[in-house]
């Protein structure tokens, strides 16, 4: 298939005769064509119609940032809508809408100064009384991602584009926390006219435009002429959703995509060699992981737990299975998230596993389900199927339960006495860099489900209160410190199988510049365009 830069281009016909009064002519249509006093027409396809098509594998849960807690979510929203500050691929934080800040007050007060002259895709101003709005909304609503901000006691505006921002402590990864996508800014107008809707009309103020979207097929967005910044070369940046990895691959190989996004392990060699394909790899603030539902039998018995580890070999399940493309966990969270810390690995051994749950009486096993999706990781289903094989060899029969990814996390969502699965296969990403994000969304008592994401139901006061510390401590090499026992108790305490960091294997076009590789596994195509 041709490339989508060379889409719908035709040539400019030549008419120009032999002969000079047919010259004249054309001399004389050229002087009014270019007289700057008469009204210009639209450029011709000479220019190219700029289009991209990236490729991934499972729908967006949402486009209202706010509620969305899965990174295809959130990378189609970064185009839509921004956030106050933004991460770069390097880890730094910096101003986005916002245009500065300062802290004051030991730590208890920020004095955020915005960007003038924004306006969102409906025409409306995006001022102080719109972060005002948009941050109250996170907070009253208390959503999935509410914890990120709701130390916030109060938001004052003190004219049209600055605001200050009070917590009753110390809270020391707000800042980082307003640049997660999560806290991007949603039109006031467009909240209050589509009401829960909004999450499939979002409304921003980013260098795209909502266009459509096709659940399950694809989500088109188009190019904001009004930006305030640079105009995006691209016309259209289109979101195909494409479950299946070896059609992605056929895809990006043909043209049909400019970029994929999960390349699987055993198609990375292949791909490298090709020349009009190039293949990133980059490491990915994913950490892989089963979950036990610890209010459950047995998985409530941490021995239990401990033993699982035992007997699921990880470093195979790395070497083997995904080619060597990832890392064996030693903490819950990844190597390039600040606060890791690393423990000794669970190394596989099927006999200690069996011993341990012989001293807890389960000699014989036991039998429990593992629900798990399909296509939204790498390789998920064979890992799931590789967890299920050993953990078998120690008497514990594993039910698999295959689940679209939406569903999946329906099911996993639910208050825990009406919780379903015993135990889950999940992956997740700190979208902030800082432990914060994955370590008390993920196991501080207050962030059980519906409102959290603790879908293990884990509680244990000594963590609860060490994650709260860290949000206290503003020096970074005592926060470390603190992180790294609360590491050593959760890696104690193994509410969840710990498997691996994940490595994200990307491809894209060689005619395409300019797209951006995030380890949170988002690809930006703001500053991308398709070249000859």
């Amino acid at each position: 298939m041709s490339s989508p830069f060379n889409s719908g281009r035709t040539k400019r016909k030549n008419d120009i005769g032999r002969s000079f009064l047919i010259l004249g002519f054309l001399i004389l249509a050229a002087a009014l064509l270019f007289n700057p006093s008469l009204p210009q027409t639209a450029p011709t396809a000479e220019a190219a119609e700029q289009e991209l098509t990236i490729a991934f594998g499972v729908d967006p849960d949402t486009l209202d940032p706010a509620e969305a807690v899965t990174s295809p979510a959130n990378m189609v929203s970064l185009h839509v809508q921004e956030a106050l500050f933004e991460r770069t691929p390097e880890g730094e934080i910096e101003p986005l809408l916002a245009r500065d800040y300062q802290v004051l007050e030991e730590g208890q007060e920020y004095e955020i100064t915005l960007r003038e002259g924004i306006e969102f895709h409906d025409g409306t101003y995006f001022d102080a009384g719109a972060v005002k709005y948009n941050l109250e909304r996170i907070i009253e609503e208390e959503g999935p991602n509410a914890f990120l901000i709701d130390r916030l006691d109060e938001i004052e505006i003190m004219d049209d584009y600055r605001l200050r921002l009070r917590t009753e402590e110390p809270f020391a990864p707000l800042i980082t926390n307003l640049a997660n996508q999560a806290i991007a800014m949603n039109s006031p107008a467009a909240l209050e006219e589509y009401g829960e809707d909004i999450s499939s009309n979002p409304v921003g103020t980013g260098p795209f435009v909502f266009s459509e979207w096709s659940p399950g097929e694809e989500i088109i967005l188009e190019r904001n002429e009004n930006y305030r910044g640079e105009i995006p070369e691209l016309e259209r940046l289109n979101f195909e959703i494409v479950p299946e990895d070896s059609a992605r691959v056929i895809m990006v190989e043909t043209g049909e995509a400019d970029a994929i996004m999960g390349v699987p392990p055993q198609d990375r060699d292949r791909l490298v060699e090709l020349e009009k394909v190039e293949v990133v790899e980059i490491p990915s603030m994913r950490t892989m992981f089963t979950g036990f539902n610890t209010q459950r039998e047995p998985f409530d018995d941490p021995q239990v737990r401990r033993a699982l580890n035992y007997a699921v070999d990880s470093e195979a399940i790395v070497s083997q299975l995904l080619n060597g493309v990832g890392i064996p966990s030693q903490a819950p969270i990844a190597t390039s998230v600040f606060g890791h810390s690393e423990e000794d690995i669970y190394s596989h051994d099927p006999d200690r596993a069996e011993e341990m749950l012989a001293e807890v009486g389960y000699e014989d096993g036991f039998s429990a389900n593992l629900y798990h999706p399909v296509g939204r990781y790498m390789e998920d289903e064979i890992i799931a199927q590789a967890i299920q094989s050993q953990l078998a060899e120690i008497g514990v029969e594993v039910e698999l339960i295959t689940m679209e990814w939406t569903t999946l996390l329906e099911t996993i969502s639910q208050p825990p006495k009406e919780a379903e699965h015993d135990m889950y296969l999940l992956g997740f990403s700190s979208g902030t860099g800082d432990a914060d994000y994955s370590l008390y969304s993920l196991f501080h008592s207050s962030q059980w489900p519906p409102a959290g994401n603790a879908f293990s139901y884990y509680e244990n006061e000594e963590l609860d209160e060490l994650l709260e510390k860290a949000r206290l401590v503003s020096d970074p090499a005592e926060r470390e410190n603190v992180y790294a026992d609360a590491n050593q108790l959760i890696w104690q305490e193994a509410p969840w199988i710990f498997l691996h960091s994940e490595v994200q294997l990307n491809a894209a076009r060689e005619n395409v510049e300019g797209l951006i590789h995030y380890p949170e596994e988002y690809i930006s195509a703001r500053d991308a365009r398709i070249v000859e």
